[in-house]
């Protein structure tokens, strides 16, 4: 049986010992089962994880901490995915597996084409569970960084931002001349990539893809719904570039 993973927000050290916070300690105790010393391992997102012994006093937890651990689970390439937001908890799917599969970071897009429109306590309440389904999907998956998810913004907004550097930044478009084979072959280490909500992005928006000169490009010959697009392309770019 694997030993059980958590995201634990407070600072580590090796051979301390930590109270783990009551949200975690509940999960570990009241849902997982967790006996007294069993064995777990905490990471905090700044990179490695510590082995660690389970130590409960009634509803409260604490983490016995081992020395730290400084495997990492990362690409080896930089990938951002710009994703138009789509209907329903789809959005959960995708945040889930571009963690499983690296991705750097996410950048949520209000698209004009965007059922769901978030303002006010409504976003705060999805950004914070956005984050919680982040960190549940590294803790499965055994990455001791987390997938930085930034607050929604328009299309306009996000094209007016200033570049991280270099970077390739790919506009996933069915109707495309371009492959990604062939997007791919001089591209940096740094990819972006743009993909659009249910129905696409509006004619407005490739506009303002087109003035920004970003690279147009399909991937196969069907046309994928907006929860299988960028994380089809993830995993291609990846096998492309030999990232593991």
């Amino acid at each position: 049986m694997a030993i059980p993973r958590f995201f634990c927000s407070v600072p580590l050290a090796s051979n301390t010992t930590v109270e783990l916070p009551t949200e975690l300690a509940h999960h570990a105790i009241r849902v997982l089962r967790l006996k007294p010393d069993a064995d777990i391992v905490l990471f905090n997102g700044q990179g490695g994880q510590y082995p660690a012994r389970l130590l409960i006093d009634g509803k409260n937890g604490m983490a016995m901490l081992g020395v730290h651990d400084p495997i990492e689970a990362e690409l080896a390439g930089d990938i951002t995915l710009v994703q138009g937001i789509p209907a329903g908890d789809k959005m959960d799917w995708v945040i889930e597996k571009a963690v499983e599969l690296g991705a750097r970071r996410l950048i949520p897009i209000a698209a004009q084409r965007s059922v769901l429109q978030l303002t006010g306590e409504r976003l705060q309440k999805r950004m914070q569970h956005w984050n919680r389904v982040a960190q549940a999907a590294s803790e499965q998956c055994g990455r001791n960084r987390l997938m930085n998810i930034d607050v929604p913004s328009t299309l306009r907004d996000y094209l007016q931002r200033p570049s991280p550097g270099e970077q390739t930044s790919l506009f996933c478009h069915p109707g495309s001349s371009t492959t990604l084979v062939q997007a791919m072959a001089s591209a940096p280490d740094r990819v972006t990539l743009l993909v659009g909500p249910e129905g696409g992005w509006s004619l407005e928006e490739q506009a303002l893809v087109e003035r920004h000169a970003l690279m147009p490009v399909r991937f196969g010959q069907r046309v994928l719904r907006t929860e299988t697009a960028g994380l089809a392309l993830i995993a291609a770019i990846s096998a492309l570039r030999g990232w593991e």
